[in-house]
């Protein structure tokens, strides 16, 4: 009777630390899985969503020596159109709320944030930076090519009168600050293209580039430094539907103004990287950053806001109003509704995906 009562009170505590051991390494190997599971959806990300960003903005610039997929053919008007309304739907949907979001936290003093809509400021400064940019660099290149009295008049519609141009309109427009020259229509090709339109496409690409460069960065970011597989899986699905159509937007600038060979892929190369270089500087970090505090949402917040006014610029004015003004969609009513069908297409699309991620 004695010995069992010692043989209890020796093996109480000698269960409770197997126990407590036990418990221990359960979590511990729980907590390995856990990371390693991330780290595997993470690396899986960088490789879909480099894949997809990759093949968008190459689709144009390949595509334009087949003719169905040239950028001046129909059907790639439908899917620049479509791109277009993907880029919109990021800057107002996706973009501007978050960066709404990070600048209203409570965590940050209430002066000066609370007292002033900064996310708004930096939107409009944005905007306002892009169409500057787009203003100086329009004018450098106009004097660079064509000389101080280069004779290019905006906004002028001029039917010439004379023999040798009869039936041939000279058509300027605000939204195109460009030139169609030609029998009513354009003929579907990059040779039709004006210089000034290629100035054009070329400050387009640039700029669009640059604000997608910015939030590109902050997602990839953001994926990387995650920490819940409910976060990463739709957002990975997500950020490929985004990069995919980004791309050809961004693609289709890129073919049309004719870069050099190197430039053009050095672009591409470029614009495939950033989300990925994000998200592998997220994974580096992930010990050290701590996207909640007042530091990175500030951050995050104006970054996240100077990127959708740049987006929100780029896609109403140097996609969508360059190309729906374009002499070929406005003299073709199919092809007028199907782009403005495309358009609120991709924009709804894109919005429905901010549901998830």
């Amino acid at each position: 009777m004695l010995s069992k009562t010692i043989c209890s009170y020796i093996s109480f505590p000698f269960d409770q630390f197997l126990t407590t051991s036990l418990t221990h390494n359960c979590d511990y190997i729980t907590q390995n899985l856990t990371i390693n599971t991330l780290l595997k959806y993470k690396i899986a990300a960088i490789i879909a969503i480099l894949t997809a960003s990759a093949v968008g903005v190459t689709f144009p610039i390949v595509g334009k020596n087949f003719p169905i997929l040239h950028p001046e053919s129909k059907l790639f008007f439908l899917i620049k159109a479509f791109a277009a309304g993907v880029i919109l739907s990021t800057g107002f949907i996706h973009i501007l709320p978050d960066a709404f979001e990070d600048l209203n936290n409570p965590i940050l003093e209430d002066t000066p944030w609370g007292k002033f809509p900064f996310s708004g400021l930096a939107a409009m400064v944005g905007a306002l930076g892009s169409l500057m940019i787009d203003a100086i660099a329009t004018g450098h290149y106009r004097r660079a090519h064509f000389g101080e009295n280069s004779g290019l008049v905006v906004g002028v519609v001029d039917e010439e009168t004379s023999d040798e141009h009869a039936g041939h309109v000279h058509l300027h427009t605000h939204a195109t600050h460009g030139h169609a020259h030609g029998p009513g229509q354009m003929e579907g090709s990059l040779g039709d293209l004006s210089d000034f339109d290629r100035i054009r496409y070329k400050i387009t690409s640039q700029v669009l580039e640059m604000g997608i460069v910015v939030h590109s960065i902050i997602i990839g970011i953001s994926l990387g430094t995650s920490q819940s597989l409910d976060t990463i899986k739709p957002l990975i699905v997500a950020l490929c539907f985004h990069q995919f159509f980004e791309g050809i937007g961004l693609g289709g600038c890129i073919a049309q103004a004719a870069f050099k060979s190197g430039s053009t892929w050095c672009m591409a190369l470029f614009f495939s990287l950033t989300t990925p270089v994000g998200i592998a500087i997220g994974i580096a970090i992930t010990n050290v950053y701590d996207e909640s505090s007042p530091a990175a949402l500030v951050v995050q917040g104006l970054l996240n806001s100077v990127a959708a006014g740049i987006l929100i610029y780029m896609a109403l004015v140097d996609l969508l109003a360059q190309d729906f003004m374009n002499s070929k969609v406005q003299t073709n009513t199919k092809l007028f509704f199907g782009a403005n069908v495309t358009l609120l297409l991709g924009a709804g699309i894109m919005a429905l995906l901010a549901i998830w991620a």
